[in-house]
């Protein structure tokens, strides 16, 4: 029986998917799994018997990923789960900046007791007239899951649409319109682009990514869409761009006190992946990943262990290792079962960075005698029976 924790309320369509071996406790020191979506867990006790923890959704910096990595601690995402209710945002975000939706809205509440409001609005409408995006050029920084369908969404409106990303995945290539322009340099969005969305993770290479040396670049008037991390965007530099015009507007899904309620600023309190349908999606999609891992050891969509599959083990056992990327481990691996007169049928090793991930099949059925011997192996942080 695996036990599952949820730091946050899971969508119940997923959490049905759990079969019969599974059992949502409430004491997450005794959790085998944990379900998480924005809870945050650096400063928790990972509990001893913890094997995986599932983010539902994309971003996953409220987990401590290498502290997980060095414990044997799988972290699985779900990439594209909220990739469609993020791409209808950022889509809204540009529709917002581009006509004054907002202000005409308050403006008509303001106006509620003019008896004459019909006539009065059409002399004042055209203070909110703004212009259309048909046309205009959009640039696309990042083109994963959501980047893609923001791109091809443009494309469909009309729009003139420039995509940027030095490691677009082969699935996002061929996802992605033709009609985009694909370009080498981010200089080129900015020179170029009416409009710039931002669909990158957050890391210490791209935290401030949006400062006045970028913002100087680009296109006078440019509307900056950031629906990715507020922490991207270093907003002080983002006002003054504003003041001085270089910034039209700059739309946020990050409400914080820098922002909320300045002029030019559009901030949408973090709607982004909230949708009922990416709620649901992520769940699933984390539920599946969780179950595949505990019941067979596969990992995908994995952001701190490299994606392996062996699909479902038909032999006696299977053993699954967590270890340093370095040089002699599969040769210490295997003696440990060779001494145990254990014959290895199948096997693979998959590394990302530092860190690696071995996966056995025997014909003997493993013991907790054997998890001990490769755990005593310099370099391995932990050895799990899977079958």
């Amino acid at each position: 029986m695996y036990k599952i924790n949820c730091l946050n309320p899971i969508a119940q369509v997923g959490l049905k998917n759990f079969s019969d071996q599974y059992e949502i406790t409430n004491d997450v020191q005794e959790a085998d799994g944990i379900l998480v979506r924005s809870a945050v867990m650096h400063d928790m006790e990972l509990p001893k018997g913890l094997l995986a923890v599932a983010r539902a959704g994309a971003g996953v910096n409220n987990i401590p990923l290498d502290k997980c990595a060095e414990h044997g601690v799988v972290v699985f995402n779900t990439p594209g789960a909220n990739a469609n209710g993020v791409k209808e945002l950022v889509i809204a975000g540009m529709l917002l900046a581009a006509r004054d939706v907002v202000g005409g809205i308050e403006w008509v509440k303001s106006a509620k007791e003019d008896a004459d409001i019909a006539k009065t609005a059409e002399k004042e409408k055209k203070k909110f007239a703004g212009t259309e995006i048909m046309g205009k050029k959009l640039g696309v920084i990042g083109l994963g899951a959501i980047g893609v369908k923001v791109a091809n969404a443009a494309v469909a409106l009309g729009m003139e649409v420039y995509g940027y990303d030095p490691y677009l995945s082969v699935n996002a290539a061929w996802s992605l319109s033709r009609a985009v322009k694909h370009v080498l340099n981010e200089d080129d969005i900015y020179a170029e682009c009416d409009y710039i969305t931002y669909h990158i993770p957050l890391l210490d290479s791209t935290k401030g990514k949006i400062n006045a040396e970028a913002i100087a670049k680009m296109k006078k008037g440019v509307t900056i869409l950031n629906f990715s991390r507020d922490l991207l965007a270093n907003e002080d530099d983002v006002l003054e761009g504003i003041k001085s015009g270089q910034i039209g507007h700059y739309v946020s899904d990050f409400p914080n006190p820098t922002t909320a309620g300045q002029p030019g600023c559009i901030v949408i309190p973090h709607l982004g992946a909230s949708t009922e349908e990416s709620e649901d999606n992520c769940a699933v999609m984390a539920v599946e990943e969780l179950m595949d891992y505990l019941e067979n050891g596969n990992i995908r969509n994995s952001v701190n262990y490299p994606a392996c599959d062996m699909g479902v083990c038909t032999k006696a056992g299977r053993v699954a290792i967590f270890h340093k990327n370095i040089a002699n481990m599969i040769t210490k691996f295997t003696a440990v079962f060779g001494e145990k007169g254990i014959n290895i049928s199948d096997m693979t090793n998959k590394s990302r960075g530092e860190v690696a991930y071995t996966m056995l099949d025997v014909e003997a059925v493993p013991t907790a005698e054997i998890v001990e011997a490769l755990e005593k192996i310099n370099g391995v942080f932990r050895a799990r029976i899977v079958k």
